[in-house]
């Protein structure tokens, strides 16, 4: 398989800065919030949910937060959330991905189109690049779980395709529709899970110069940093940024 994007794993170390950590609580507050009200508010009980709840705890949110956005789900009755997916060309024509959720999607498309228009890129329908990913179940294992190679053995015998192993996690993937098989699988051994997720992964990744890396990273920041977006996905691999 082709080099998964770095992108991941830039994030996942600057999601440990406290100025960032409200940003990250309130979208993941969100997501708990719209998984418990479509589906069991019982995490055992629905898949959505159980994954919000642990990418959550990955995070240090408080216990209370989580209680309080699945209680939420309740009083959010008369508002709709729904998940929306936008497409384009960032900085260097790379490949991007954004997945949103949104109670107003007209603010959404107007905010996305914008930050891609300063960016020099610009947004794509449906389809313009997402043919240059595929969905795939992602698990991500913080690495003081488990070892390299205890990792690699058990997401074989879990049924992935594909463990790979970064600096400061591990990540497991496999067909879409097997990602919950894996994970219990992956339970018997493993207590905490950084995040179970389907992803967009790049089938081939492109190389940046150094002069243009800056202005990528902005640009995929600042689309993080959006109200309504959830998740971003680029075909660009920054290598040992």
């Amino acid at each position: 398989m082709a080099g998964h994007s770095h992108w991941a794993g830039i994030k996942h170390k600057k999601g440990k800065a406290d100025k960032q950590r409200s940003k990250i609580f309130s979208k993941l507050s969100k997501e708990i919030t719209v998984a418990a009200k479509l589906g069991d508010k019982d995490p055992s009980m629905n898949p959505r949910l159980r994954s919000a709840v642990q990418a959550a705890r990955s995070a240090n949110m408080p216990k209370d937060n989580i209680e309080r956005a699945i209680d939420k789900s309740s009083a959010a009755s008369g508002v709709n959330f729904e998940n929306l997916r936008y497409e384009g060309f960032g900085p260097e024509r790379i490949a991007v991905i954004v997945e949103t959720l949104t109670d107003n999607k007209n603010r959404t498309a107007s905010n996305i189109r914008t930050i891609f228009q300063k960016s020099g890129g610009s947004l794509g329908t449906q389809g313009s690049a997402s043919h240059n990913f595929q969905q795939l179940g992602v698990i991500k294992i913080d690495k003081s779980e488990i070892s390299d190679e205890k990792i690699f053995e058990l997401a074989i015998e879990s049924g992935a395709n594909e463990c790979l192993s970064y600096d400061e996690y591990h990540e497991v993937q496999c067909e879409m529709s097997e990602i919950y098989n894996v994970k219990k699988n992956l339970e018997k051994i493993i207590v905490n899970f950084i995040s179970t997720e389907i992803e967009w992964v790049p089938l081939n990744s492109i190389d940046i110069t150094k002069d243009s890396k800056d202005s990528i990273i902005d640009f995929l920041e600042t689309l993080e940093e959006d109200d309504d977006v959830q998740n971003v996905y680029t075909n660009t691999n920054f290598g040992n940024i």
